[in-house]
């Protein structure tokens, strides 16, 4: 019986020293808390991000682990190479300053917004560190 309760006692502790740890990881990610998904907008459409488990910065700073900056793709898919810097164009918009809202000019009508998190050379984190909203503007 001692035996049991030893092993047990041992099993407990290595679970409850796994969750710790495993919650002191974190995970990676972020939202877009503005606008809400399936929201009716005006242009220009205020798209703002929050980080959890990683901090945005300007990309100026480097590439630093857990910390790099927003962009914004608009009616695109992610990248199918996250080992390639994130393309610059009027479906890629980069926030290389850092900042967590961007005032972005669309068209009417349903657009898909998705937010991709990338270190300060540009280059997307693997795994993907993404969020996507679905707008309709009027």
């Amino acid at each position: 019986m001692n035996k049991l309760l030893l092993k047990l006692s041992a099993l407990l502790l290595t679970l409850l020293v796994f969750s710790i740890s495993t919650a002191a990881a974190g995970t990676r990610a972020i939202t877009i808390s503005e606008p809400a998904n399936g929201a009716t907008v005006t242009s220009p459409v205020k798209v703002c991000m929050v980080t959890h488990d990683v901090t945005a910065e300007p990309a100026k700073k480097g590439v630093n682990d857990g910390k790099g900056h927003h962009h914004i793709l608009i009616d695109t898919d992610l990248p199918k190479d996250l080992s390639k810097a994130i393309n610059k164009d009027a479906q890629h918009i980069h926030m290389g300053d850092g900042s967590r809202c961007k005032e972005v000019k669309l068209d009417a009508g349903i657009h898909v917004i998705r937010a991709l998190f990338a270190k300060g050379n540009h280059i997307p984190y693997n795994p993907v560190i993404t969020a996507t909203v679905i707008v309709n503007v009027k």
